[in-house]
């Protein structure tokens, strides 16, 4: 076996964690072409995977905010939910993704009337199938787009069925419009619930969103959080305290936040001592899967074992499950690195 396939192989079978994954940008090409043949869209005349696969191409941050809310339209009943969510743990499941905390985004929906408890419950019904198999739990992005009071709205929904395995809220969507600033009361109202915080900052705008998000929102992760490099002061404060990065690498480049992996700040932050995990975000729109994540983080800054299982450690332990769940993750991350030889190690 050549070093290349040791290191696939290797990096494939490994138990494997998502904290940053939004469940309507991983829907498998196959399941979103049901959809779309459900729906009878022929605007684009768009008949084929590979005319999907093309259309997932950006030229910039913006661009793919516009083909999210094109995919989007897709998604009008609440069986539709069901539909990806169990596609998308299936794809998981055959990733030995053994965990997972899931974005999802109900206010993308308000024009089909659904709500947002609803939309969860059928979440949870695909999810159900893969039951033992992997356990994922939901994060409610409110999506910043909407509005602080939309925002509120959604909480106050989601509350109510938070035992559907919602753990905590996010703001995604258009950053450099809708500041952290905007959501002080959401966040400090979300608290109060008892729901964990995160919030994309530092992705489409620069440190002071990440700043927004550290001592406005106080959240306990930042989501993306690449271009922290801007302030000195922020890397001391994330050093400091501790504050996790959930990063995506592919994401970053796939969007224009950085121009290539090379010069992706993933490495800096991680010699640093800064808490990063290694993320997909929406891997079916940007062609990636986690694998693929750490199988360029590789090649590109030529990471070690002890890299690769850091990342993955961090993982856990920014994960949002109680300590036993961490603990069995924590083990089985081990037995696997103690069983299983990287190629380039020994």
């Amino acid at each position: 076996m050549t070093d290349e396939s040791q290191t696939n192989y290797f990096v494939m079978n490994m138990p494997k964690l998502e904290l940053h994954l939004h469940l309507e940008g991983a829907i498998p090409l196959t399941a979103l072409m049901q959809l779309i043949s459900k729906y009878g869209y022929t605007e684009d005349k768009l008949l084929t995977l590979e005319d999907l696969e093309a259309k997932f191409e950006y030229h910039d941050f913006n661009h793919f905010i516009n083909v999210w809310k094109w995919k989007n339209q897709f998604l009008k009943e609440y069986e539709d939910f069901e539909l990806i969510s169990d596609a998308v743990a299936a794809d998981l499941v055959s990733q030995n993704i053994r965990y997972a905390e899931i974005f999802f985004s109900p206010s993308d929906f308000n024009k089909w009337n659904l709500k947002p408890a609803l939309i969860a419950e059928s979440i949870r019904k695909g999810f159900d199938r893969h039951a033992g198999l992997i356990t994922i739990f939901l994060i409610t992005d409110l999506v910043r787009d909407f509005g602080p009071e939309n925002g509120l709205s959604v909480l106050n929904q989601i509350v109510e069925c938070r035992d559907l395995g919602i753990l905590g809220i996010g703001i995604g969507g258009t950053e450099p419009a809708y500041p952290p600033e905007l959501f002080e009361d959401v966040y400090r109202t979300a608290r109060k619930m008892g729901f964990r915080l995160t919030a994309h900052a530092g992705e489409a705008a620069g440190a002071e969103s990440i700043l927004g998000a550290i001592n406005i929102l106080k959240v306990d992760r930042i989501g993306h959080g690449t271009r922290a490099y801007e302030s000195d002061d922020l890397l001391n404060t994330l050093v400091k305290r501790q504050i996790p990065l959930e990063m995506c690498p592919i994401s970053n480049v796939r969007t224009g936040v950085v121009d290539s992996l090379s010069n992706h700040p993933i490495q800096r932050y991680k010699e640093l001592g800064i808490p990063i995990s290694v993320n997909s975000d929406d891997p079916k729109m940007f062609n990636t899967s986690l694998k693929n994540e750490f199988l360029e983080l590789i090649r590109t800054f030529q990471m070690k074992k002890d890299d690769i299982y850091q990342l993955q450690e961090n993982a856990i332990q920014s994960a949002w499950c109680d300590s036993s769940l961490k603990k069995m993750l924590s083990n089985e991350l081990l037995n696997y690195f103690e069983q299983n030889k990287f190629s380039h190690e020994d």
